[in-house]
């Protein structure tokens, strides 16, 4: 069988629509870019189609929480790299960091984490993951050392928010 990667990555173009009055990235297209990139790296990487999932089993991911931290701008036709990973998952949940870097990885943009419950939506209520889900969580992990949001954007902020080092973390 073929080892999956646990750090998900792809390469986007922050656009015009996007962009607040200053050329930032708008603060809530954040939120957009993130799930964006999660979902194709996600169908690319595992094979997992959410909408498929939802159409045929009736079954998929809802948001339960967000939590993101701005840490540089990103601008106006900028190339980005959003990077993904499984922090942790049980039964019926799910929780992600992805993170926005500059071109070259040397400089945090955003981290966000999010939660997600799998959801049974002709039921209305929270679904246990199926045990190939469950195997393929527990093959792809990246657990950090902290639980701690505030700690984890304080690493990125002390080593990668004017670094021009590469980033191994």
């Amino acid at each position: 069988m073929k080892k999956l990667p646990n750090i998900l990555q792809s390469a986007v173009k922050i656009r015009f629509q996007d962009c607040d009055p200053f050329n930032h990235l708008n603060n809530a297209a954040y939120l957009n870019y993130f799930v964006n990139a999660r979902e194709d790296q996600i169908l690319e990487h595992y094979e997992i189609d959410i909408y498929k999932m939802a159409r045929t089993e009736g079954k998929s991911w809802v948001v339960a929480s967000n939590q993101i931290s701005y840490i540089n701008p990103a601008f106006l036709m900028e190339e980005v790299i959003i990077e993904s990973q499984v922090l942790k998952f049980d039964t019926s949940s799910i929780s992600i960091e992805m993170k926005m870097w500059n071109k070259d990885k040397t400089k945090i943009k955003a981290v966000m984490w999010s939660t997600l419950v799998y959801f049974n939506l002709m039921k209305q209520k929270r679904e246990q993951h199926s045990e190939e889900l469950m195997n393929l969580f527990n093959s792809v992990l990246n657990p950090i050392k902290t639980t701690q949001f505030e700690i984890r954007i304080n690493y990125f902020k002390k080593n990668f928010k004017f670094s021009k080092k590469p980033a191994i973390i």
